[in-house]
């Protein structure tokens, strides 16, 4: 398999509906950490997909976030993760859904 995150795949694509749908289409990382409800559209993976190749498609390792708080998480000009995406990977468990717990 490619390291590289196929975007435009068909499989992505439908994923990527599913996640903002089961999410209420609600940014979970504002709700979560700063009690504050935006509007989400973009499907983040909580464990990089370039990194966790075998991570990409698990519903507990993506999560619906703005483009605001995606800035806040992911670095835009390197795609490395901030403070708050490293916090946020730390707190999820692998193969735990994690919003069983919400």
């Amino acid at each position: 398999m490619e390291n590289r995150m196929n975007y435009k795949d068909k499989r992505w694509k439908k994923k990527r509906a599913y996640i903002l749908s089961l999410d209420n289409y609600l940014d979970r990382v504002a709700l979560r950490f700063f009690n504050r409800e935006e509007e989400a559209t973009i499907v983040h993976h909580i464990y990089p997909a370039e990194e966790y190749p075998e991570y990409r498609y698990c519903d507990w390792n993506l999560i619906s976030v703005s483009k605001r708080t995606h800035r806040l998480i992911e670095n835009p000009a390197t795609n490395d993760l901030t403070d708050l995406g490293r916090m946020l990977m730390k707190s999820t468990i692998p193969g735990v859904d994690w919003r069983k717990k919400i």
